[in-house]
């Protein structure tokens, strides 16, 4: 679950993260107010969507005067920000968060991960942060120091400190980056959290750091840990195919193919789309169905592959088991294919726990479908099913 901006600053105060003074707004009279409560008297007016990039699409807005607030809130709120992480189609802006300006002597990169390869915690952290910070680290990974963690997040004594240095912080500046870093650390963990970023992480004149702007991501498995959260989650941002998948107990992401994806299991899923992209098919979207989807679920679930006019074959791949019985996804697919008038032709490998009972469901309900012996032959007949159509 990707957290807004002023929810992130949120949490990560009562973790000791230096911040700016700010609040958030959903109107230009609100934003106004926040201004008058602030130190100072320079303003930085940030649109609040769920992308990166925002500075250089005009979704960030410093300001010397209350009424300059009030101005770009006005020209900010309800409209399409279109950013280089939100695609054309962009993100409209129905909140902004008004903080007082800092004067950075220097911008620095900090961000805390799971990083893939060791499967460990790990810190990050770069002499020079901003919005080209990818840019620079594609063109040299170098950029980007990386410091694993024990997987309990504990660094060894003098391991943060010695990391504050390796990115150029000195003197006073070294302790309190240590500091800052069992704090993200904290958060990390106590958050269930696959990410916080803060970049920038500004260095003052004063020798002091502050947090000018973080990106931080929830591990949505872990959400039910956290009903602090449950109002987290702006809707408004999610996809809305997307967001009935996950209301339906089934983890759905669109993508740009022509064949429909139904499996049970993450990993299973992941293999299914290596094997159809080995042979040449393209698949249109990822679909990972829960343990605990009904088959009311199911038939929500497959009635989303349908609503897509890209979709000209379906695969199903599912191993009945712990996870779910083969005959329950039948079901499921039954009751879709009864309520839709789209016909497109089905693949279907059942193994495991109900398979032959799965098929008889599916015959019952009167549906035309290919059987499959294999992953292999079920991979390779839903290829054939969409490649004369591609050619």
């Amino acid at each position: 679950m990707n957290l807004h901006e002023y929810q992130a600053k949120d949490l990560l105060a009562g973790f000791g993260i230096p911040l700016p003074v700010g609040d958030v707004a959903q109107s230009s009279s609100a934003a106004q107010n926040v201004a008058r409560r602030l130190p100072g008297e320079r303003y930085v007016v940030k649109a609040q969507v769920h992308a990166g990039g925002r500075g250089r699409a005009g979704g960030v807005r410093i300001v010397t005067s209350v009424a300059e607030v009030r101005q770009a809130a006005e020209e900010l709120l309800g409209q399409t920000l279109v950013t280089d992480q939100t695609g054309p189609e962009g993100r409209t802006v129905r909140a902004v968060y008004v903080e007082e300006a800092i004067d950075s002597e220097r911008d620095i990169y900090v961000a805390v991960l799971v990083d893939r390869e060791s499967g460990k915690l790990a810190l990050l952290g770069a002499r020079q942060g901003g919005e080209d910070i990818e840019e620079r680290t594609a063109e040299k990974p170098a950029t980007v120091q990386t410091f694993l963690l024990k997987p309990d997040g504990a660094p060894a004594k003098g391991t943060l400190d010695a990391f504050a240095k390796k990115i150029g912080l000195t003197g006073r500046l070294t302790a309190k980056a240590a500091t800052l870093f069992e704090g993200l650390i904290s958060a990390f963990l106590k958050n269930d959290a696959s990410l916080i970023e803060i970049n920038p992480l500004a260095v003052t004149a004063g020798n002091e750091l502050v947090a000018l702007d973080v990106k931080m991501v929830i591990d949505d498995n872990a959400l039910f840990r956290h009903p602090e959260m449950k109002n987290f989650q702006d809707r408004d941002e999610l996809d809305p195919v997307e967001l009935k998948a996950q209301e339906n107990e089934i983890n759905f992401v669109r993508m740009d193919g022509n064949i429909g994806v139904v499996v049970n299991g993450a990993g299973l899923a992941l293999a299914t789309h290596d094997m159809l992209s080995d042979l040449g098919g393209v698949p249109a979207n990822f679909m990972d169905i829960r343990t605990t989807a009904t088959s009311l679920d199911i038939a929500a679930g497959f009635d989303l592959l349908l609503s897509n006019p890209n979709v000209s074959a379906v695969l199903v791949n599912v191993h009945g088991g712990g996870m779910q019985r083969c005959d329950t996804i039948a079901e499921g697919i039954g009751i879709s294919m009864k309520r839709n008038d789209r016909l497109v032709p089905i693949v279907v490998r059942f193994a495991g726990n109900n398979a032959d009972y799965g098929h008889t469901l599916l015959r019952n309900y009167g549906i035309s479908y290919t059987v499959a012996q294999d992953m292999g032959d079920a991979v390779e007949r839903a290829v054939t099913l969409v490649r004369p159509e591609a050619a």
